[in-house]
């Protein structure tokens, strides 16, 4: 099932068409253009992109190539127009592989082409349903589930239990779905993925009015597919787990709630985990916080339609939430005063808050196919190129900012980027330079508005580390009082803490947080030995840095998890556990991997690691790798109960 629409007919005005090719994204119209019509010299070699310059949104067309190729289009849009647009036959997979391999800049796909073909779903098919049902795999046994959380993995984890007939309820300590989208309203708030790219495979739409859409639009997708999905009947809201507790007799949970009439419990067969990594706000040990007489919050915690008009503000941190937060206020401040410990790595994003121009959404509205395209090519371009560039090269010299020479390229490359911003202003550019390697630490997009941000006389960067809050302001390690009227806390998330603030017991009376010791470690992310069918989503080192969208990944998690009640469904067992032998080898695996990249070998100050200096958080491999081992389950990895 897909949000869009049908496509519209395609006008006979021949301007009009012309118009929209203006804005067209040219390797993906080609492609589309190539499968609805058969015709495969549209991939011509004219119009071959460079695959060293996936990065550049027309694969590294000259504007001569990009002529041709609109050229081409045009040509390719009339001929099916007036041939009644009549689709050709679906491809082999020969010619779907060429029309990949064409996106590509010819790279060798091979590898690749399962993985690709199930996102590209060109033909608006579902290729990550379920294939059974529980009636009919397992009639007559109950399997009742409990998802815990309406964010954008529950939904889709309810969404796929929903397929397979399997009976779930789903608990959100919210009054609404969405997750990180409903708590987080801070001026500014977008996405960082483009958006055509961060959405369910299963759940598509072509009307996104940015590339990185806002905070409310966000929001309104999610609801808008609990809403058409179904899914709102079966979520109980405003309601917290407090505890889940397994029960050795039974092997059932039994779910302890904090409901708004009182205590409740359920008892189910299976929980998923759906609380992410980032929904519980962290605020910082600052000396004197309770002393400040004026408003103070955490960015995710911005009051409803609380205004800075006016005020002297302090933004504590310049991270995702603060770099974003901070551009937005300061037009209407009196004042900002900006507190940074870790400049961030900026990633040049022209079109970061630009919208989706009027001629690609009307190609969107009537090209069969161009919207699916159009999201594999952001999907490809954002995959596992530039993975390479974060890799430890153990004979690379110490006293450098980098890596590897690949990560000194892309180091080399992001410096212009400053250089560029900033130059104008030495004593800014010193303050903001990073001095560690690129993706050692979130790297964050600009269109170049955060130069302009603290070039303008009414915002300071503050890089003096804080003593202490005063009943005024913030005072600096070197005396100084910073008078302010609010100070925003951007300081980030509990990230490593993963489950909390619940209690969760499993077999004989292991407490998880216990077991786990402050660093927290789970098989594929997903499953831990003595915690029968407890599946988490979004969990230890699936977090990806630089390559993807999360919702890849966690469509990925669910795949899996379906898997696992498939194989304890087909069985006629009741529980499925992780062997403790599998999990531990899998995690010396992912810890070992994790030392070899930039993330794990830096010592910069990152939410990626727990405290004792582990990366917790961090998938160090391919989106391939990790599509191949959630494909299915291998029962040998697992004890049935």
């Amino acid at each position: 099932m897909h949000l869009s629409r049908p496509v519209d007919p395609l006008p006979n005005d021949d301007d009009e068409i012309l118009r929209a090719l203006d804005d067209a994204v040219l390797p993906p119209l080609l492609c589309a253009l190539a499968y609805i019509s058969g015709d495969l010299s549209l991939l011509s070699d004219d119009v071959r992109i460079d695959a060293l310059q996936l990065l550049d949104p027309t694969g590294g067309l000259r504007p001569d190539q990009i002529e041709a190729g609109r050229q081409l289009a045009f040509e390719a849009l009339t001929r099916f127009r007036d041939s009644g647009a009549r689709q050709a036959p679906p491809p082999t997979l020969d010619e779907l592989k060429e029309m990949i391999d064409y996106t590509s800049g010819g790279m060798s796909m091979d590898e690749y082409i399962p993985m690709l073909n199930e996102e590209l779903a060109v033909a608006g098919e579902d290729l990550r349903a379920p294939e059974w049902e529980r009636s009919e795999l397992a009639p007559g046994t109950d399997l009742t589930v409990a998802v815990i959380g309406a964010g954008m993995s529950g939904l889709a984890a309810s969404y796929r239990l929903k397929q397979a007939g399997v009976d779930h309820v789903i608990i959100e300590k919210n009054d609404d779905v969405g997750g990180t989208w409903l708590q987080n309203t801070y001026p500014g708030c977008r996405v960082d993925v483009p958006n055509h790219l961060y959405s369910y495979s299963f759940a598509q739409t072509d009307d996104w009015p940015h590339h990185f859409s806002t905070q409310g639009t966000l929001l309104g997708y999610f609801q808008r597919c609990a809403d058409e999905f179904g899914i709102r009947e079966r979520i109980r809201f405003n309601t917290e787990v407090t505890s889940v507790v397994f029960n050795d007799g039974t092997a059932t949970w039994t779910v302890q709630l904090d409901t708004p009439d009182g205590p409740d419990t359920l008892e189910v067969n299976a929980v998923i985990s759906a609380v992410g990594q980032l929904n519980r706000p962290l605020m910082p040990d600052i000396e004197g916080m309770d002393r400040f007489c004026g408003p103070s919050f955490h960015s995710a915690e911005w009051p409803v339609g609380f205004d800075v008009a006016g005020k002297r503000v302090a933004v504590i941190g310049t991270g995702a939430s603060a770099i974003q937060i901070i551009p937005a206020i300061a037009p209407a401040a009196d004042h900002v005063s900006v507190f940074q410990r870790t400049p961030p790595w900026l990633v040049p994003t022209p079109d970061y808050h630009a919208e989706v121009p009027e001629g690609l959404r009307w190609l969107f509205r009537h090209v069969p196919t161009y919207s699916q395209w159009y999201r594999y090519w952001l999907f490809w371009r954002m995959a596992d190129g530039l993975l390479p560039t974060t890799e430890v090269d153990p004979g690379w010299p110490e006293d450098l900012e980098s890596v590897s020479a690949p990560n000194e390229f892309l180091r080399q490359t992001l410096l212009q980027y400053y250089e560029d911003q900033f130059g104008a202003d030495p004593d800014l550019l010193a303050k903001v330079l990073p001095h560690y390697p690129p993706s050692a630490k979130r790297a964050l997009r600009d269109n170049g508005i955060w130069a302009s941000t603290l070039m303008r006389d009414d915002v300071d960067l503050i890089g003096e580390p804080i003593q202490c809050v005063t009943a005024t302001g913030v005072r600096t390690t070197d005396g100084t009082d910073h008078d302010v009227d609010v100070i925003v806390y951007g300081t980030g998330f509990t990230a490593s803490r993963f489950l909390t603030p619940m209690k969760v017991v499993g077999r004989d009376g292991v407490d998880l947080h216990q077991w786990w010791d402050g660093d927290a470690r789970a098989y594929k992310g997903i499953t831990m030995p003595g915690f029968p069918n407890l599946f988490l989503l979004y969990g230890p080192n699936t977090n990806i840095v630089i390559n993807g969208s999360i919702i890849f990944f966690s469509e990925c998690e669910v795949h899996y998890v379906m898997a696992c009640l498939r194989h304890v469904l087909s069985s006629g067992k009741r529980a499925i556990d992780c062997r403790p032998e599998v999990h531990d080898a899998y995690n010396e695996r992912i810890d070992e991997a994790n030392r070899l990249r930039a993330w794990g070998a830096s010592d910069v100050n990152s939410w990626y690691k727990s405290a004792s200096g582990r990366v917790a958080q961090n998938w160090p491999f391919t989106l391939l790798e990790y599509w191949q081992q959630t494909t299915d389950v291998d029962p040998a990895d697992y004890e049935l109960i």
